[in-house]
């Protein structure tokens, strides 16, 4: 598949820019690293499961020769499973393997036949603690990652950015933080007091918009920068105020953005940025 088109927009105007491979989830990671190079983007935030497919030593040395950065690794978490444990120890040798610096957690829904939502938020917060020297020792740091209440149920009990704060401010900020993504916490009236809050936890700063309908399942309802209802500016400038001046990642699930041709979903992503979010 094609690289994208060479342009005229300055590195500096790039410089925060992350293409979260999930974008252009049918882009083999070869495509999508090329694709990146030739259009001057600095950093890309990588999936475990395409990366195992790749290899982890493989990958590692691609995006390392091409001298891409990588903002992220998703994801750790669930912790709702029988192996958890397992699964975010191996999560995090992979990040570190990677030179990630941050694991974005997802935390898991309830566990089956469970009302008990306090027990399995508490659930979260106990395994974090588990995980965090791990995590410190490895030089990475856990991102726990707020979901909409939409999703509280199946996929994340921490359904707001001052839940993932409640647990994170436990820790040492650089051993655990939270993300900001905004097409979860967009909707919420008290996001820009806590992004405030949180401050130096802001681990990861993730961009894509909210369109209805949505679709059934609900999972695949984003959208490319712009092409929804969320102020991306105004929470980048919060972000921004509250002292985060990291990568900025586009990631979008949708299965009409994935049916369209990686190189054509890298320029879009791209335009997208630069137009609604810086």
């Amino acid at each position: 598949m094609r690289a994208p088109q060479s342009r005229t927009t300055s590195p500096q105007s790039l410089a925060r820019f992350s293409f979260n491979q999930a974008t252009a989830q049918r882009w083999p990671l070869p495509d999508v690293v090329a694709g990146c190079v030739a259009a001057g983007v600095p950093g890309v935030g990588l999936w475990r499961e395409p990366v195992a497919d790749h290899g982890l030593a493989r990958s590692a040395k691609l995006v390392r020769d091409a001298g891409l950065t990588v903002t992220s690794l998703c994801r750790g978490g669930f912790f709702s499973t029988d192996d958890w444990r397992a699964q975010n120890l191996l999560a995090i040798e992979e990040a570190a393997t990677l030179g990630a610096p941050e694991l974005v957690l997802v935390s898991g829904g309830l566990p089956p036949g469970s009302r008990d939502m306090d027990g399995a938020r508490q659930r979260v917060a106990d395994a974090i603690g588990e995980l965090a020297p791990h995590a410190e020792a490895a030089g990475v740091r856990l991102a726990i990652e707020p979901l909409h209440p939409m999703f509280a149920a199946d996929r994340c009990v921490i359904a707001s950015l001052g839940q993932a704060l409640d647990i994170a401010e436990r820790f040492d900020p650089t051993v655990v933080g939270v993300v900001v993504d905004a097409y979860h916490v967009w909707w919420d009236d008290t996001v820009y007091a806590q992004i405030a809050r949180a401050g130096s936890r802001i681990a990861a700063f993730q961009v894509c918009d909210w369109v209805t309908p949505l679709p059934e399942g609900v999972l695949l309802g984003r959208a490319l920068p712009g092409d929804g209802c969320i102020e991306l500016r105004r929470l980048r400038e919060a972000v921004d105020a509250a002292g985060y001046g990291g990568p900025i990642e586009v990631e979008v699930f949708s299965a009409e953005v994935w049916a369209r041709p990686g190189a054509e979903v890298l320029d879009a992503a791209i335009a997208g940025y630069l137009r609604h979010v810086v």
